[in-house]
C-alpha cells in the first residue's frame, strides 16, 4: 500500500500534463512574429480599403465607397482579363520548356552542364527592368537595332518586330525569369532524383521519354507543384515589364493599374487596397490544392540506397546542347549586348549623328553621388538577405515537414498568406505599420522609417514563400531513415541537423541565398514606399532614371550594367563553392568509371589460377 501511495504521489499533476513543449513554444513565438509583419499590416489594408477620407492622413471615414468605385472603375475588369490572359501564355509555354531544359542539364550526359545551368542563374540576375530596356534597343518598332538591320534587306520595308505589343511583353517575360527562375529551382531536384527507378523502368522496355513521362515527373510532383504554386502566387506581381511596354499601347495589367492609382491621387489609395484583396482568393485555392497533392503520395527520392547516375542518348546530347545554347543567348548576350550598345550610344538608335558613340551616360552615373549611395545601400541589403534568409527558411521548412508541431498549419499558412498582397501594396501596408502603429501617444517603429535596418526587413522575409516551399519540397525528398540513423547514434536535432541536413541541403540553401542576394540587389515593388533619401537602392535609382520624366533610358542601361555585374560576380563565387557540395552524379559516375578501371587493371596483373596451379 505504501508503494502504491507513493506511485499515486508520483504522477503529474494535470498542469504538468498540458504545459505546452518547448516546440511549440518555439513555434508559437514564429507565429507570433509572423503575425505581427504579416498579418498586422494586411489587416491595415483591409480595413483601410473602407476608409472614405478625402486623404490617407484624415480621420477615418468608415464606407463602402472604394470597393463600389473600384470595380466598376474603367478598365478595371480589362486589366485584370489581361493579366490573366499574359499569365496563362507565358506559363504555358515557359513550364514545359523548364522542365525539359532541368531534366536534360540534371539527368543527361550534356557537355557543360553545369556552365550551362549557370547561364540560367545569370539570366535570372538580370533585372527585368534591365532586360525589358535591353529588349527595347533591339525591337522597337522604329529604332530597335534588329529592326534596323533588316530594313537593310531588300526585301523588308519596315520593321517586322515590335516589343509593345502582347507577343512583346510575352517574349519578355520569358527571356526574363519566366524560364530561368523554374529551370533554377529544378535542376537541383531533378540531380536529387534516385536514378535506380528510372534503371528498372529501362529494363522493363520502356523508352527514355517513357520512362520521363511514366517515372521522373511523377515522382518530382511535389517539386513541380510548389513551382507551378509559386509562378501561379506571382500572377498580380509583375510589373516592369508591363509598364515599360504596356502603357506604351494604352495595355494595362493588374499591376500597373494598381500602381497608377497609387501614384496619381492619394485619394484612390482605398480603392488600390480593394482591388488586392483580389490575390487572397487565389491563396484560398491554391494552399489546400498544394497540400492534398503533396500529401497524397510518398516522393521520398534520396534514402540511404539513393543511388545517382546519368542517361546515355548518344549523339542525341549535342542536339539538346545546340538548342539550349541558343536559349542560352537569349536570354542573357542578346539583352545584355544591347544595353551595353546602348550606354555608349548618343541617343539609342541613331546612327545618324555625329558623334555616335560617347562616353557621357557614363560619366554622368559615376559623379552622381545618388549612385555610389546606391551601391552601399545594394550590397548591405543583398548580402544581409543572402546569408539570413536560407537559414531562417530552411528553419521554417524543417517545421513544416518533419515535425507534427503544434501551429505548423498556422505558420505555413501564414507563409503562404504573404504572397497573396503584390509588392506595391505590401509596402503600402508596412508603410501603414510603421507609421501609423501607435500605443499612448508613443510611434515605436517610426524611428526605423526610412533606414537600412526597415528595408532588411521587408527584403529578408520578401522570399519567404519561395525559399520555404522549396526547401520543403527537397526535405520530402530525403528519406527519413537518415535522421533516424543519427537520432539512434545519439546525437540530438542541432547536430542531426548541422551533420546531415546541412551537407545534404548545402546546393540549395547557396542556391536560395544567391536567388535572395538577386531578390534584394533588384527589388522596387516592395522597398519604393520605405527607402528614403539615403536609402535609395540601384534598382529604384535605374526606375527613376527610366521614368518619362526624366527619359535617361541610356543612363539608367548604365544602372542595371552595374547592378548585372554585381550580381554575376556574387553568383560565381557562390557557384564555385556550390558545386563541391551536394549530389554529383556525373563525379560518382566517374568514381565508379575509375574503380572499374583499376579493378580491370588489377585483374589483368594478377596470375590467373591455372598458371598458378
Amino acid at each position: 500500500m505504501a508503494n502504491v501511495g507513493a506511485a499515486e504521489r508520483k504522477q503529474p499533476s494535470w498542469l504538468a500534463m498540458h504545459q505546452p513543449s518547448k516546440s511549440s513554444v518555439f513555434v508559437g513565438l514564429l507565429v507570433l512574429f509572423l503575425v505581427g509583419y504579416i498579418v498586422y499590416p494586411t489587416l491595415l489594408i483591409v480595413i483601410n480599403s473602407f476608409n472614405i477620407a478625402a486623404l490617407p492622413q484624415d480621420p477615418f471615414d468608415f464606407g463602402l465607397d472604394n470597393w463600389t468605385t473600384a470595380f466598376t472603375k474603367p478598365g478595371i475588369f480589362t486589366a485584370i482579363w489581361h493579366t490573366v490572359l499574359l499569365w496563362f501564355l507565358y506559363t504555358t509555354i515557359s513550364f514545359p520548356v523548364a522542365v525539359l531544359i532541368s531534366w536534360s542539364l540534371a539527368r543527361l550526359p550534356i557537355p557543360g552542364s553545369y556552365t550551362l545551368e549557370f547561364f540560367f542563374w545569370v539570366s535570372f540576375m538580370m533585372p527585368a527592368i534591365a532586360v525589358a530596356t535591353g529588349w527595347i534597343m533591339l525591337m522597337d518598332p522604329y529604332l530597335g537595332f534588329l529592326n534596323k538591320l533588316l530594313i537593310k534587306l531588300p526585301f523588308i520595308d519596315s520593321g517586322p518586330f515590335n516589343i509593345f505589343s502582347i507577343p512583346g511583353i510575352v517574349w519578355v517575360q520569358l527571356m526574363s525569369h519566366a524560364i530561368s527562375g523554374k529551370v533554377m529551382l529544378l535542376t537541383p531536384a531533378f540531380r536529387n532524383m534516385d536514378s535506380t527507378m528510372e534503371e528498372a523502368s529501362r529494363m522493363a522496355g520502356a523508352s527514355t521519354f517513357k520512362t520521363m513521362m511514366k517515372v521522373t515527373l511523377p515522382v518530382m510532383t511535389p517539386i513541380l507543384i510548389v513551382v507551378f504554386a509559386l509562378n501561379t502566387v506571382r500572377l498580380f506581381e509583375s510589373f516592369e515589364i508591363e509598364q515599360l511596354l504596356g502603357t506604351r499601347f494604352n495595355f494595362f495589367v493588374y499591376s500597373t493599374k494598381l500602381f497608377s492609382l497609387l501614384r496619381d491621387d492619394p485619394a484612390e489609395w482605398g480603392q488600390a487596397t480593394a482591388l488586392g484583396s483580389l490575390t487572397l482568393l487565389i491563396i484560398a485555392i491554391l494552399l489546400p490544392l498544394q497540400r492534398w497533392l503533396t500529401g497524397r503520395r510518398n516522393f521520398e527520392t534520396i534514402t540511404g540506397k539513393f543511388k545517382p547516375g546519368l542517361i546515355d542518348i548518344g549523339r542525341w546530347r549535342w542536339v539538346v546542347f545546340g538548342g539550349i545554347i541558343t536559349l542560352v543567348f537569349f536570354l542573357t548576350l542578346a539583352p545584355f549586348l544591347s544595353l551595353v550598345l546602348g550606354s555608349f550610344m548618343n541617343r539609342i538608335g541613331y546612327f545618324q549623328l555625329t558623334p555616335i558613340f560617347t562616353t557621357e551616360h557614363w560619366t554622368f552615373v559615376f559623379d552622381d553621388q545618388q549612385f555610389w549611395d546606391g551601391i552601399k545601400t545594394t550590397l548591405i541589403l543583398a548580402f544581409s538577405t543572402a546569408f539570413i534568409s536560407p537559414v531562417l527558411f530552411s528553419v521554417f521548412a524543417y517545421i513544416l515537414v518533419r515535425t507534427k508541431w503544434r501551429f505548423r498549419g498556422t505558420l505555413e499558412s501564414l507563409i503562404w498568406l504573404s504572397a497573396a498582397i503584390p509588392g506595391i501594396l505590401s509596402s503600402l501596408g508596412l508603410l501603414w505599420a510603421i507609421l501609423g502603429t501607435s500605443i499612448g501617444g508613443f510611434r515605436p517603429f517610426v524611428p526605423i522609417y526610412g533606414t537600412i535596418y526597415s528595408l532588411i526587413i521587408v527584403v529578408v522575409l520578401q522570399g519567404k514563400l519561395t525559399g520555404t516551399t522549396f526547401i520543403k519540397g527537397i526535405f520530402i525528398q530525403l528519406g527519413s531513415e537518415l535522421e533516424e540513423a543519427s537520432r539512434i547514434s545519439g546525437a540530438n536535432w542541432i547536430k542531426t541537423y548541422i551533420r546531415v541536413w546541412l551537407p545534404l541541403i548545402m546546393p540549395t540553401l547557396i542556391l536560395l541565398g544567391t536567388f535572395n542576394f538577386v531578390l534584394a540587389a533588384s527589388t522596387t515593388s516592395s522597398i519604393i514606399l520605405l527607402s528614403g533619401v539615403g536609402t535609395k537602392t540601384l534598382s529604384i535609382l535605374a526606375l527613376e532614371l527610366s521614368s518619362p520624366g526624366l527619359g535617361l533610358r541610356e543612363e539608367a542601361g548604365v544602372v542595371t550594367i552595374i547592378i548585372i555585374m554585381m550580381t554575376v560576380g556574387v553568383a560565381l563565387v557562390a557557384r564555385r563553392f556550390g558545386l563541391r557540395l551536394g549530389v554529383r552524379h556525373d563525379a560518382r559516375s566517374k568514381d565508379a568509371a575509375r574503380q572499374g578501371a583499376l579493378e580491370a587493371a588489377e585483374t589483368a596483373k594478377a596470375p590467373s589460377a591455372a598458371t598458378v596451379s
